[in-house]
């Protein structure tokens, strides 16, 4: 595998991994819980800023080889959480972990499983 490729590999992994972080993080907790745990909330929010902002860095062939994914929208909540860090709208945030990730994670695991023979199999 060239740099190139293990690098969006790496991506594609952490992408994998903060999703899964941020659905465990929410494992057995209520959308309230976000308001009322501080720790729980940066934890959530920051795993989405980190998957943002490694799709982000991912080639437009890849992106355009997994067209299912919502690239543009994973990109543009890690700006809002960078840019407006003091105004974090936890029902998007809830939503994101409770619709979105499931599948982001599902895709992502299969694609990964070709890739990378360590790779957890169980989804968060």
């Amino acid at each position: 595998m060239s740099d190139q490729n293990e690098r969006e590999a790496s991506r594609l992994r952490d992408m994998y991994e903060n999703a899964r972080l941020a659905r465990q993080f929410m494992n057995g907790r209520s959308r309230e819980d976000l308001n009322t745990d501080s720790l729980l909330g940066y934890g959530v929010v920051r795993a989405l800023e980190v998957l943002g902002e490694a799709a982000n860095h991912i080639s437009a062939e890849t992106r355009a080889s997994m067209p299912t994914i919502e690239w543009a929208n994973m990109i543009g909540m890690r700006n809002r959480i960078v840019h407006g860090y003091d105004n974090i709208d936890y029902d998007i945030v809830w939503n994101v972990v409770q619709e979105n990730l499931p599948p982001l994670i599902e895709l992502l695991g299969a694609f990964l499983r070709s890739v990378f023979t360590d790779l957890d199999s169980s989804s968060g």
